[in-house]
């Protein structure tokens, strides 16, 4: 993966116009009722559309062109080299265009304010010289220091965070490093000096991959995951490891690594912990991702990632307020994250707008010959994935829903009911930001045949033996003993409470495995026929994505995470508001569509996220004293 064209912006603004106006700022932040923070500036078109210079982006050199054509008109000879910037269709360049195009740079010399803030917010700042990457590496480790392990919420059952496994010991050296590039060359990538927390199940040649087991805190890798590279290429900071259910195992995010034990007489206990929701610290920040889920929600990093196998970015994000991406199988690479199931394994970003979320995946997508489901993807990547970004992406868009992944308005569990509230209010907005929301069509057979799709099991249990075995074989440190799924076990340096699992998994024979998931097995044969009978009726019926809660207060609902991975179709969760009876519980809205089409799903979820703008801000986790404006 390589380095973008650079993206210059000037620390200073020297247009000077005759209004005695100049507007400078790529936006700042602007909350709402709600408390949330405007997110809607995004790199393309709007950063790149009018560049008059040709480096793809708006920067100082463009305004000072277009300063020196005022009154340029599209009779003259060089209006070819202007005309992108006539904002308002006149035939002549004015101050008035000028005054627009200088607001296209990602440029800001207001007050910056680190909560809520988006990566484009950061951007601007550091632009403009308000602030440095190593200011912002450092107010985040100041907020994971005060706020992960802290008891902050009141509550008599509150408890930590438990967020984060590790911060980077280098990475206020890796922002120094960005702070000298952009002083340099200029902001050569939207990423560039950007701090980003990681599921502690990607590889880093920085910090421990111990995917949240004891057994294995000196799993020291000697390289990054391919997806962390791709980060890294593009500047990023990689500040964190976030915690995480155990070897990602299911939706509680409990983890042992570096817990501790208990000693009692001669018995000894690894003990573990659990990962709090920002908002209700007695409530699961979701999993297997909760770790990210809990610390991007808190503003303990700017962007996160996760991996998913049966929900694991959807659930965290739906329960932590967060857009989360569950990308096609095969449009990044797994090479360098512990496996849970190949077959159906991902990684994604999470983040707190569906705009840092689009900026997040144009780092880490591409082919890689050591992950060769990649080779699926060839032809079927955007140049970027904020292109999509479209404020009017559902106008004239056909939705639909399954009714049977909508729980009742009338039923007696009150998060089911609420659930049930909040998607009908979606489809409302839907509607009125002129999308048609229908529900999907079957017939008998069809909607039999849709039924074991959502039936179809995770690979968790069949594969995880296999797929551990081939990580451990190429990644895992020498160091570290627990070198296969006995040995694990063997240690004792697990949560107590999957020894069963741990057990179970390691009964799995070969055979069962290639009954299962190999090339010819029942599961691998199931999710290819998922894929062909789920695309069919959207192809039938027109229908562009289709939408489904992601869940309910705190929980899931039915078999609707298994949709996604059970047809290898991508899913973008985009937050739907909470219910009245209980604010603190947000919930989510999943768009599910065609493979490869993470960029107009990316659209519909902006433009939903646009007009609704759900996602509140934890109240217990605001500005410390040095960031209060």
């Amino acid at each position: 993966m390589v380095r973008r064209t650079p993206i210059r912006a000037g620390v200073a603004l020297s247009l000077a116009c005759m209004t005695g106006a100049v507007l400078i700022a790529a936006g700042t932040p602007a909350t709402s009722a709600e408390g949330t923070t405007d997110a809607g500036s995004y790199l393309a078109p709007r950063f790149t559309a009018a560049d008059l210079t040709g480096d793809d982006a708006v920067t100082q050199e463009d305004v000072d062109l277009l300063a020196g054509r005022v009154g340029t008109t599209s009779a003259d000879d060089g209006w070819a080299a202007v005309s992108a910037a006539d904002h308002d269709g006149d035939d002549t360049i004015t101050v008035t265009d000028v005054a627009r195009l200088a607001q296209a740079m990602i440029y800001d010399d207001g007050k910056f304010e680190l909560v809520e803030a988006s990566v484009l917010d950061m951007q601007a700042a550091m632009n403009a010289g308000v602030l440095t990457s190593v200011d912002l590496t450092r107010q985040y480790l100041d907020r994971i220091e005060a706020y992960d392990n802290a008891k902050v919420d009141p509550a008599a059952n509150g408890r930590p965070l438990k967020s984060i496994i590790s911060t980077n010991p280098e990475a206020l050296e890796l922002a120094a490093e960005a702070d000298a590039e952009r002083a340099e060359t200029g902001m050569t990538s939207v990423l560039l000096g950007i701090p980003v927390a990681l599921k502690d199940n990607y590889d880093t040649k920085d910090m421990p991959t111990t995917a949240g087991c004891a057994c294995w805190e000196e799993n020291q890798t000697q390289d990054d995951a391919e997806m962390v590279e791709g980060l890294r290429a593009q500047g990023a900071v990689v500040l964190a490891k976030a915690s995480l259910d155990e070897f990602a195992y299911g939706f509680s995010s409990q983890f042992s690594a570096f817990q501790g034990v208990t000693v009692n007489g001669d018995t000894t206990t690894q003990r573990s912990t659990l990962v709090a929701s920002p908002y209700a610290t007695s409530k699961t920040a979701g999993g297997s991702s909760g770790g990210t889920g809990a610390s991007i929600s808190a503003n303990l990093a700017a962007l996160g990632f996760g991996s998913d196998t049966g929900g694991s970015i959807r659930v965290p994000s739906s329960y932590n307020q967060l857009v989360g991406v569950r990308p096609t199988v095969g449009l990044a690479s797994r090479d360098g994250i512990v496996p849970l199931a190949l077959s159906q394994d991902t990684g994604g970003p999470m983040a707190r707008s569906v705009s840092d979320a689009a900026i997040a995946m144009d780092a880490v997508v591409g082919v890689d010959e050591n992950d060769t489901v990649t080779q699926r993807q060839i032809g079927k990547v955007p140049s970027s994935y904020t292109k999509y970004l479209d404020p009017n992406a559902l106008e004239g868009k056909r939705i639909g829903y399954f009714p049977q992944m909508v729980p009742s308005l009338t039923a007696t569990n009150a998060g089911q009911a609420a659930a049930a509230r909040r998607f009908e209010q979606a489809k409302t907005d839907l509607e009125a930001q002129g999308a048609t929301v229908v529900p999907v069509q079957m017939t008998a057979e069809e909607g039999t045949a849709f039924t074991r799709v959502l039936n179809e099991g995770s690979g968790s249990t069949n594969e995880f033996k296999h797929d551990l075995a081939q990580y451990m074989a190429s990644h895992l440190s020498p160091e570290v003993e627990a070198n296969t799924l006995q040995g694990i076990i063997d240690s004792g340096k697990f949560a107590p409470a999957y020894r069963s699992t741990y057990v179970q998994r390691n009964g799995i024979t070969e055979e069962t495995y290639q009954a299962w998931a190999g090339p010819n097995g029942s599961h691998t044969t199931q999710l290819a026929l998922g894929h062909t009978q789920v695309t069919a009726l959207l192809d039938a019926q027109d229908i562009d994505a289709v939408v489904y809660p992601s869940g309910t207060q705190y929980g899931t609902f039915s078999t609707n995470m298994r949709l996604s991975p059970n047809t290898g179709m991508p899913a973008v969760t985009v937050p739907m508001g909470a219910d009245a009876a209980d604010p603190s519980a947000g919930m989510n809205l999943e768009f599910l569509g065609r493979q490869f089409d993470e960029g107009p799903l990316l659209g519909l979820a902006y433009d939903y996220e646009q007009g609704t703008r759900h996602r509140t801000t934890p109240a217990l986790y605001g500005p410390l004293a040095q960031e209060a404006p």
